[in-house]
C-alpha cells in the first residue's frame, strides 16, 4: 500500500467527514440515487416504469463493484456508462430505464452540487467554530495593552483581545459568504445534452408541462429549492468560480492571522499550542515553531491557488461545454474543499489553545512606549504654560537621541529620562504618560460591542458550539 502515491489531504489534514463527502463511494452512490430520482418521477408522469424496477434499483444503491467498473471504464473510456452498465448488472429488469433520457452530466454535475452543498454546509460549521474560539479568546484578554503595527512598524498600543476581533471578523465576513453560496446554491436539474430538454420532450410525446414538471420534481427530491434557469450540457462553470471565490477567502482570512500568530510568537507574546512530545526542529532540540499557523498558511496558500483553476477553466468553456474542464475539476474542487477544511481544523485547534504573556507583551511595549507617549507630553507642556513649537522641537531633538541609542548603542529606551532632566517639561508629570491603558482608546469597549452584536446572533443562530473539535493526526 505505500508503493503509490497518496494525497495528503486525505492521508495528514483534512477531517473524514469531508473526505466522506468526496470519497469514491459517494460518488456513484449518489448517481444511483439521480437515477432512481429520474425513474420515480418518470413514472409518476406516465412513462411505463414498473413498480419492481424501482424496486430493484433501490435495492442496489451502495453495492458498488468498483473492479468491474473499471473494467467497463477501460472498455467503453467513458465514466458514466461504465457505471451505468455496472448497475445494470446488478438491476437485469431496470437496466433497460437506467439514465433514460439523461446525458452524463445529468448524474455528473447534479451529484456534485450536492456534494458542494453538503461541504460548504460542514465548512460552516467549522467557521463558526473558529468564530466562537476567538470571540472566547477575545474577550478573555480585552483589556491587555500590547503595541499595535502598522507598516509592521510599532504603531499605536492596541489589546490582545481587540486583535483577536480583527481575526474574528474576518470568519465573520467569510461565514456571510459561504451561507450566501449554500443560500443561492441551485440545482442543474433535468436538461438534457445541450440543455434543451430535447431527450424528456421526445419521451413525453412532445409535452412540455410534462417535461418541466420533470425537472421540478427531480430538484425537489434532491433536495434543493430551486434550479438553474438555463444551462448547456452542464451547469454554468461560473458557479465553480464562486464556491472557489468562497473558499479562496477563507484561506485569505487564515493566511493573515496565521502569519501574524508566527510574527508575534517570534516576539514571544503569543505562542501557538504545544503538546508535551512535540519537537520543533531534528537538529535545534531548544526550537519550539509555530508549525500549526505554518501548516494553515501552507494549505491556506494552495487552497488560493485554485480559484485560479476555476476561474481558468470558466473563461474556456465553448458553445454548450468541452470535456477539458472534466479532469480539471476532479483535482481542484475537491482539494478546494479539502484544503479548507484543513485550515478550519487547524485553526480550531490553535484557537483553543493559544497561550499568552503577558510580561513579554509588557515589556515590549513599555519599550516603545516613551515614543508613543511624546503628543500626549506635548500637550501637557502647553497645558503648563509652554510654547507649542519649541516643545514639538525639544522631544524631536530627545526622540532622535534616544532612537539613536536604542539602535546605535544596543540601549534601552531612555527619552522620558531625558525629557525629566529637560526643565522645559518640569511641570509635566511624566509618570502618568507611561501607563499603557491610557493609550488603547475604546478597544475593550470595541472588544464586548462586536462579540454582543456580531457573534452572539450567530451563536444564537447556529448554536454555540458550531462544529465539533477534531484533534490533528499530525
Amino acid at each position: 500500500m505505500h508503493d503509490f502515491y497518496e494525497n495528503p489531504l486525505i492521508t495528514r489534514y483534512a477531517s473524514r467527514d469531508m473526505a466522506r463527502i468526496w470519497s469514491a463511494q459517494t460518488k456513484p452512490s449518489t448517481w444511483r440515487r439521480l437515477w432512481i430520482t429520474l425513474a420515480e418521477c418518470q413514472r409518476e408522469l406516465g412513462l411505463d416504469l414498473t413498480a419492481e424496477q424501482l424496486a430493484e434499483l433501490k435495492a442496489h444503491v451502495d453495492d458498488i463493484d468498483f473492479d468491474k467498473a473499471a473494467k467497463y471504464e477501460k472498455q467503453f473510456r467513458h465514466d458514466v456508462m461504465a457505471h451505468v452498465h455496472t448497475y445494470g448488472d446488478l438491476c437485469p429488469s431496470a437496466r433497460g430505464i437506467i439514465h433514460l433520457g439523461a446525458t452524463s452530466c445529468y448524474v455528473t454535475d447534479n451529484s456534485e452540487l450536492i456534494q458542494m452543498r453538503d461541504s460548504l454546509k460542514l465548512l460552516r460549521g467549522r467557521l463558526a467554530t473558529v468564530i466562537f474560539r476567538l470571540a472566547d479568546f477575545a474577550q478573555k484578554w480585552r483589556d491587555l495593552p500590547c503595541l499595535g503595527f502598522t507598516h509592521l512598524q510599532p504603531a499605536q498600543p492596541t489589546t490582545v483581545g481587540k486583535r483577536a476581533t480583527l481575526w474574528c471578523y474576518d470568519l465573520v465576513l467569510d461565514l456571510e459568504e459561504i451561507e450566501a453560496r449554500i443560500e443561492r446554491l441551485r440545482f442543474r436539474g433535468a436538461k438534457g445534452t445541450t440543455g434543451t430538454q430535447a431527450t424528456f420532450l421526445q419521451l413525453f410525446s412532445g409535452d412540455h408541462a410534462k417535461v418541466e414538471q420533470l425537472d421540478r420534481m427531480v430538484t425537489e427530491r434532491m433536495g434543493f429549492a430551486e434550479k438553474y434557469a438555463v444551462t448547456g450540457q452542464t451547469y454554468s462553470r461560473k458557479l465553480d468560480t464562486q464556491v472557489l471565490d468562497t473558499l479562496s477567502g477563507i484561506g485569505q482570512t487564515a493566511h493573515k492571522a496565521g502569519t501574524d500568530l508566527r510574527i508575534l510568537q517570534s516576539r514571544k507574546e503569543l505562542e501557538e499550542p504545544s503538546e508535551k512530545d512535540q519537537i520543533g526542529s531534528s537538529a535545534m532540540a531548544y526550537k519550539r515553531n509555530p508549525m500549526r499557523a505554518e501548516r494553515m498558511c501552507s494549505l491556506a496558500r494552495f487552497a488560493m491557488s485554485l480559484q485560479q483553476n476555476a476561474a481558468q477553466t470558466m473563461a474556456t468553456q465553448w458553445m454548450e461545454r468541452t470535456l477539458d474542464d472534466s479532469a480539471n475539476r476532479r483535482l481542484s474542487i475537491p482539494q478546494a474543499f479539502l484544503a479548507i477544511d484543513a485550515v478550519l481544523m487547524i485553526y480550531e485547534n490553535i484557537a483553543r489553545g493559544l497561550v499568552v504573556y503577558p510580561k513579554v507583551i509588557e515589556k515590549n511595549l513599555r519599550e516603545e512606549l516613551p515614543f508613543m507617549a511624546t503628543e500626549e507630553i506635548l500637550m501637557a507642556g502647553v497645558q503648563a504654560g509652554g510654547d507649542r513649537q519649541e516643545l514639538h522641537e525639544r522631544i524631536r531633538v530627545h526622540s532622535l537621541d534616544a532612537a539613536k541609542h536604542v539602535k546605535a548603542d544596543g540601549g534601552t529606551n531612555d527619552l522620558f529620562e531625558r525629557l525629566k532632566t529637560d526643565k522645559a517639561f518640569a511641570k509635566v508629570n511624566l509618570s502618568d504618560a507611561l501607563d499603557p491603558k491610557r493609550f488603547v482608546g475604546r478597544a475593550p469597549e470595541q472588544v464586548e460591542a462586536f462579540v454582543r452584536e456580531i457573534v452572539e446572533p450567530i451563536r444564537r443562530r447556529l448554536g454555540s458550539s458550531g462544529a465539533a473539535a477534531e484533534e490533528l493526526r499530525v
